[in-house]
């Protein structure tokens, strides 16, 4: 596959972000998406206790209806592989694999971060790290709504990971376009990020490029309008104690219930959205 225009992506959303049957539509469209762009989809999930890169069509129907597939990241990942249980792969997960593999292209939704309420809770994601760690071009929706974005930022220019904003001046919030976080980095080609990516890496850089690529016009929804969502979501959580791992969850299921699945849709479009960008990254990145 390192030889080939590949675009790896994650099996989180497959088997814990989405309802069925969203989530093993989601998986088919957005490998086919990559394919009708000159590049090979590379669904990153543990089998039994096995790395596949490159989920099967059984393999993804699999995963998508289980109940005991666990939710993989960095620090449970030996665990998994040993235990030889079936693993979905987080975006940190999935960076680190994808890496290992020799892939340069990564699709997601939208990255984890600084959590609000993080100076008291330290709850920050590993996908800040495994972003440092692993040199490949990652293009989501920017950091999902629900966190600290000025904190998430503040954490990636610390930890020197590029945020590309593709034609855009500011940073996208996951179901918006806008967040009012200017941006120092745009490209408007998959073309220019190619370029940047190659530099980077030819500096002797070991970290990922973040390419922030806007949901749809048609799909957003604007921020004025989701911020009472999920504000109500977090004092939701508050309120029932939900923490560590089941906060994300949480939050997004209670956000697409408020928004009587309208969140949903958002999620499932710009999901697309990115894995055509990142199938057309890729193939510039083969050609350069």
């Amino acid at each position: 596959m390192a030889n080939m225009a590949t675009v790896a992506l994650e099996s989180t959303v497959i088997a814990h972000g989405l309802p069925a049957p969203h989530n093993l539509e989601l998986a088919h469209d957005c490998e086919r998406i990559v394919r009708q762009h000159d590049a090979e989809p590379a669904t990153i999930g543990i089998v039994a206790g096995r790395i596949v890169i490159g989920l099967s069509d059984d393999q993804l129907t699999e995963m998508a209806s289980r109940n005991d597939v666990a939710k993989v990241n960095l620090s449970n990942l030996a665990q998994v592989l040993t235990e030889q249980k079936w693993g979905a792969t987080t975006v940190a997960a999935s960076l680190c694999l994808a890496h290992r593999a020799g892939l340069r292209v990564f699709a997601t939704g939208g990255i984890g971060g600084v959590h609000r309420g993080a100076s008291a809770s330290f709850d920050i994601s590993a996908d800040l790290t495994a972003l440092a760690r692993f040199p490949l071009v990652t293009v989501c929706a920017g950091a999902k709504a629900i966190l600290d974005l000025p904190k998430t930022m503040e954490a990636l220019e610390t930890l020197g990971v590029p945020v590309i904003g593709y034609q855009t001046d500011e940073l996208p919030a996951f179901y918006s376009r806008a967040s009012g976080i200017n941006l120092d980095l745009r490209a408007d080609t998959p073309a220019q990020i190619s370029t940047l990516a190659h530099t980077h890496w030819e500096l002797g850089n070991m970290s990922a490029i973040l390419v922030v690529n806007p949901v749809p016009e048609a799909d957003e929804i604007p921020a004025p309008e989701i911020a009472d969502v999920i504000e109500d979501a977090l004092a939701a959580a508050c309120e029932q104690g939900v923490s560590g791992k089941a906060v994300t969850p949480f939050l997004l299921a209670r956000i697409a219930e408020q928004t009587k699945g309208r969140s949903l849709q958002t999620n499932l479009a710009l999901l697309k959205n990115n894995a055509r960008l990142a199938a057309e990254i890729a193939g510039e990145l083969m050609r350069g």
